[in-house]
C-alpha cells in the first residue's frame, strides 16, 4: 500500500513540474523501433490523456490544498505541457521537451503534502475515466522519478 502511495505520488510531481512544453512527434528513425505503448493505449491514447488532463485541472482548481500553487499559472501551456509529458512517459508519440522538474519547480516550496494531493487528484480521475490500476501504477511509476526535483524549497 506504502509503494502504492509513493509510486502516485511521483506522478503528481510530474505534474506539477510540467510547464513549458508542446506535444510534438517523435523523430523518424531509421530502423523502426519497438515501443511499449500499452499504456498510452489503456489511457485513451491523445484523445483521453487530454481529457485525464483537462478533468484533472478542473479538480485541481477546487483542491484548496494546491490550487494556490496554480494561482499564476498559463493554464493553456501548463495543459499542453502535462499533456505531453503523459503523452511521452506513457510510450505514445509525443516528446516532453519543457523545463526539468527541477527548473519548472525550483523555488515554489512545494511540500509533500501538496505533491500527494495532486497525485490523489490525478488517481482519482483516472479512476473516474476507467483506466485500469495496472496501467495507473505503470505510469506513475514512470512519473515517481521526478519526486525529488518537485518538492523543495
Amino acid at each position: 500500500m506504502a509503494a502504492v502511495a509513493r509510486i502516485r505520488g511521483v506522478l503528481a510531481a510530474c505534474v506539477l513540474a510540467l510547464g513549458v512544453s508542446a506535444c510534438v512527434t517523435r523523430p523518424a528513425s531509421p530502423a523502426p523501433v519497438q515501443v511499449d505503448d500499452s499504456v498510452y493505449i489503456a489511457l485513451g491514447g491523445q484523445a483521453g490523456i487530454e481529457g485525464i488532463v483537462d478533468d484533472l485541472l478542473d479538480v485541481v482548481v477546487e483542491d484548496e490544498r494546491i490550487n494556490f500553487q496554480f494561482a499564476l499559472a498559463n493554464v493553456v501551456r501548463l495543459r499542453g505541457m502535462l499533456i505531453a509529458q503523459f503523452c511521452s512517459v506513457s510510450g505514445g508519440p509525443c516528446r516532453y521537451d519543457g523545463l526539468s522538474m527541477e527548473e519548472a519547480h525550483a523555488g515554489r516550496g512545494i511540500t509533500t503534502a501538496q505533491f500527494n494531493a495532486l497525485v490523489e487528484n490525478l488517481i482519482l480521475v483516472m479512476e473516474r475515466r476507467g483506466v485500469p490500476v495496472a496501467a495507473q501504477n505503470r505510469l506513475l511509476r514512470q512519473l515517481a522519478p521526478m519526486h525529488g526535483d518537485v518538492v523543495g524549497p
